[in-house]
């Protein structure tokens, strides 16, 4: 992992994080001080996209979605990048049927907005890829063990054939993120996007190659539910 480590909205330090502790803490935040899941999504969307901004994102913008929480980042990022003059094309993995929760309202919110959304396509997707500038990763989150499945899988092969610069959001799909390990397919970013801090597989040497730079954005958790994982 790269030390220079962008932390923004991450006080206090919050140390590595294993899949179950961040678990931990959304439900925490959701089932002790009510704080909805959909306005940790909100929030985590949001200080991703300043990133972006900083990172100077332009040009042509494609974000892959899938059907989980990691999905519905995607979603808020796009609305947030759309108001900011960045107009991004979301490929979506799945029938919208599919998406549920949290995502679902923020895909139904990204529809409502007239966000560009089209479905995965084999043909369509290899000119969105050479098209693109850069590449948001939002197929796969933190909860997700084991090789990526078909279509996810296919599409991670062709991002990193792509020439475009790419942003994993959270984790890069297909990197475990207790292990490091790469069951699969694994996405191989420019730059990592991850919320509260850095999960545990990111800190691998085996991991290195494959998260970039690491930056860390907040997701509006209380301070009493972070301190049991500070650094």
């Amino acid at each position: 992992m790269d030390d220079s480590s962008h932390r923004r909205f991450a006080r206090p330090n919050v140390r590595p994080l294993t899949r179950d502790e961040v678990r931990g803490i959304d439900a925490t935040c959701i089932e002790e001080y009510g704080l909805p899941g959909i306005a940790l999504m909100e929030n985590a969307g949001r200080g991703a996209v300043e990133v972006l901004l900083e990172l100077g994102i332009a040009g042509n913008l494609l974000i892959v979605a899938g059907k989980g929480n990691n999905g519905g980042d995607g979603f808020v990022i796009a609305r947030h990048l759309q108001l900011s003059g960045v107009d991004p094309t979301i490929v979506l993995t799945c029938d919208p049927t599919e998406v549920s929760g949290d995502a679902r309202t923020n895909l139904d919110v990204s529809m409502a907005a007239g966000l560009r959304i089209e479905p995965y396509d084999v043909t369509a997707f290899a000119r969105q890829l050479t098209d693109a500038d850069w590449i948001i990763d939002a197929l796969l989150g933190t909860g997700t063990t084991g090789a990526p499945r078909p279509p996810v899988d296919a599409m991670i092969t062709a991002i990193n054939a792509a020439s475009s610069r790419v942003v994993a959001i959270d984790i890069p799909s297909g990197l475990d993120g207790d292990t490091g390990e790469t069951p699969g397919e694994c996405v191989a970013a420019d730059h990592t996007i991850t919320f509260v801090a850095p999960k545990v597989g990111m800190t691998t040497p085996r991991a290195s190659g494959l998260v970039g730079q690491t930056h860390v954005v907040g997701i509006g958790a209380p301070l009493a539910a972070l301190e049991p994982y500070i650094a």
